[in-house]
């Protein structure tokens, strides 16, 4: 790890901070997505079930990114009914693509990085829908997240970068 990185960190298995935080990362993708779909197809259109995903990742690390990412969607299915069984697997592979895609971004450039995280996010999106298409056999759903989740993306983009340089300086 660089000098620029002293603000990310990385937990493993054995650390309990790894289930704190991740259990916190978890909270927040539990709660985000009740917000959003306050608003009519506000899932699709925000993305929200990510967002915690991508900075849990870049800031904390594959272990806590892998975990928010794998149980945030199936809590969110079985509590809430969200996402639907029948895209969970695709969900929960895009957000696992996410963490990884996400923690070795920031491994690699030992900083918050916008660049790095757009990249981040066109890694998930643009492998994601590949192998969701592949599951659905239908190109239409597998490319829902480029046809109404633009402005999601954007706020993961936006929001993220700004959220994780904000805490890069405490």
């Amino acid at each position: 790890m660089s000098t620029t990185s002293a603000k990310l960190y990385s937990f493993n298995l054995s650390n309990s901070k790894t289930y704190l935080f991740s259990g916190l990362f978890i909270i927040g993708n539990l709660l985000l997505p009740q917000l959003a779909h306050l608003v009519p197809q506000g899932g699709l259109i925000f993305l929200p079930i990510y967002f915690f995903t991508l900075f849990a990742a870049y800031k904390y690390g594959i272990y806590v990114g892998l975990l928010t990412a794998i149980l945030s969607p199936l809590l969110n299915s079985l509590l809430f009914g969200m996402p639907d069984m029948t895209i969970l697997p695709s969900i929960i592979v895009k957000s696992v693509i996410l963490a990884v895609a996400a923690s070795m971004t920031a491994k690699h450039l030992g900083k918050v990085s916008f660049v790095g995280i757009l990249f981040a996010i066109l890694a998930y999106q643009l492998i994601g829908t590949a192998i969701e298409w592949a599951i659905t056999q239908n190109f239409f759903i597998a490319i829902q997240d480029f046809r109404i989740g633009l402005p999601g993306m954007l706020i993961q983009l936006i929001g993220g970068f700004l959220l994780l340089k904000t805490l890069e300086k405490a």
